[in-house]
């Protein structure tokens, strides 16, 4: 039996058919983009002024003391001191138990952990959770989502986002897209990055949603959404969000709402192989749900929610177990809390 409820709402029960080599190929040419398209920052901000919008940048958080202090520093002279592009810098924190949030504050950034947040909703771990979260908080007619251990941060990774949004009015999500070298101790790989993308989201997407797979990283976790968009999907509270929002978006919206720019290169701590394959676990239950919902797939027995993996120690197979369970939080349109504070409707 499908879903009920707002998730069947959004997501529809139709499965459209297979996409064309020429549509992507079209959507491709208008709506990818470089980030020197709109490198002109003074033009950016006066076609931000033309429309009328504020722009929120958050940087959600879990002990990122190391890198979180260089990205305040450098968005807040640039983007919002120099260049009046940004108007709210905020770190949403998920408990972090280094000096994350001092740093970020001593550096000018709003910081808020997410606990504080919709306290009576409760407060859960995950990625996911501070992006919701950040919904309510902010005030951003358009929320770009920065992730805290960028080693290269530079201006780009926001302007590059907003630009498409600011000059064209039908695109509502853009994602970035960039070469991902792998850093180790040897030395710096040109590529090797996003395994999880093509290990995993692309053959999924190349298999039940063709058109998607034009998306070129549908896991980065740098991204720019308007408001009216954002506040009317589902957020599961870990690693599944990105791969929830591209199927949602167009499932209820069409390809031509999602854009996606080339940020060039972003340089950040790599995960070991074990901590990917938790971060697929997720993924896969925020998909399969989908899958359901939509009636690609017949009911399915109840998914399990324990990842079992193995380590080696003196030369014996130890399993490890980890419950991960990717409950998603409703679209924030629902929470009365918010329609409050945003004069918004259901």
């Amino acid at each position: 039996m499908a879903r009920k409820g707002w998730l069947g709402r959004i997501v529809g029960k139709k499965r459209r058919a297979p996409a064309p080599a020429a549509r992507i190929a079209g959507w491709l040419r208008a709506h990818t983009f470089h980030h020197t398209q709109f490198a002109d920052l003074a033009k950016l901000v006066e076609q931000k002024k033309k429309a009328g919008v504020k722009i929120s940048v958050c940087i959600p958080t879990l002990n990122e003391e190391k890198t979180i202090g260089k990205e305040v520093v450098i968005l807040r002279s640039e983007l919002m001191s120099r260049y009046p592009l940004v108007d709210e810098l905020a770190v949403v924190d998920s408990g972090s138990t280094d000096k994350t949030l001092e740093v970020a504050a001593s550096f000018g950034a709003d910081v808020y952990p997410s606990a504080d947040i919709l306290p009576k909703l409760g407060h859960k771990k995950g990625k996911g959770e501070n992006l919701w979260k950040a919904l309510y908080q902010l005030k951003g007619d358009v929320i770009v989502y920065i992730d805290a251990d960028i080693k290269n941060i530079h201006p780009r990774f926001v302007y590059g986002l907003v630009g498409p949004l600011l000059f064209h009015r039908e695109m509502k999500y853009v994602k970035a897209f960039y070469d991902r070298p792998i850093v180790s101790s040897q030395g710096v790989r040109p590529t090797g990055g996003g395994r999880v993308t093509e290990i995993l989201v692309r053959p999924l997407f190349s298999l039940f949603f063709p058109e998607l797979a034009a998306v070129i990283q549908p896991l980065s976790g740098e991204y720019a959404v308007r408001r009216e968009m954002l506040e009317r999907i589902p957020f599961p509270i870990g690693y599944g969000v990105e791969t929830s929002h591209l199927i949602d978006v167009y499932r209820r919206w069409g390809l031509d709402a999602l854009a996606q720019t080339d940020l060039d290169q972003r340089v950040h701590r790599n995960q070991p192989t074990r901590d990917l394959g938790k971060m697929s676990f997720g993924i896969l239950q925020t998909f399969l749900s989908r899958l359901e919902s939509l009636e690609i797939l017949g009911a399915m027995p109840e998914l399990g929610t324990v990842m079992r993996q193995f380590q080696s120690r003196d030369n014996q197979y130890e399993p490890v177990e980890y419950e991960i369970h990717e409950e998603e939080r409703p679209p924030m349109i629902e929470i009365p809390a918010y329609r409050s504070k945003f004069g918004r409707r259901p």
